[in-house]
């Protein structure tokens, strides 16, 4: 496949992304072996490559659901505020909840979520994460399940965009700095 000229470089490719999906999903397969079931609830749209490849790997019972939000204002400044927009349509209380993220920058966003869902009473809740910008962190947030940390660049493929661009790229790579300023 060829690069578009907005990327810059490949941080992740296809292999690495896939080998680490296995992973994280062996790992939380064993840390539900012996629980009913479990509900993942995917943040749209970035999560959703992610969860789609996750679940799909899981040897547990579970099924899916999304939640949309919107963090970010105008552009690609964040503004710290996270607005509901679309929420799950399964009710969560007392079940197994993994709430499925593309990105942990400031933590602003899955800070809103584990609260939003924790007060909803579920079994258990924890998050899965892609990936991981410590440098970004405004708020610490709890990662159960981490697929990468990352430096402070825009990344867009496997899900994650700019401006609604790049969402399908197979792997993950970093934007040019020219085209989101």
């Amino acid at each position: 496949m060829e690069i578009p000229n907005s990327v810059e470089k490949i941080l992740l490719d296809e292999e690495t992304i896939a080998a680490r999906v296995c992973e994280l999903a062996n790992d939380i397969s064993a840390d539900y072996a012996d629980d009913d079931g479990l509900i993942l609830v995917g943040v749209l749209k970035g999560a959703f490559i992610f969860m789609a490849d996750l679940a799909r790997r899981l040897n547990v019972s579970h099924h899916v659901d999304f939640i949309a939000l919107s963090s970010y204002n105008r552009g690609t400044a964040n503004a710290g505020a996270v607005r509901l927009i679309m929420d799950t349509r399964t009710s969560v209380t007392g079940q197994h909840v993994l709430v499925v993220e593309d990105i942990v920058d400031t933590g602003y966003t899955l800070h809103y979520l584990l609260r939003t869902f924790h007060a909803r009473k579920p079994a258990s809740l924890r998050s899965c994460v892609l990936l991981s910008k410590p440098d970004r962190r405004q708020i610490e947030v709890p990662v159960d399940y981490l697929g990468f940390e990352i430096p402070d660049v825009w990344v867009v493929g496997y899900g994650l965009d700019c401006a609604d661009r790049f969402r399908t790229l197979p792997y993950i790579g970093a934007l040019r700095r020219e085209v989101y300023e």
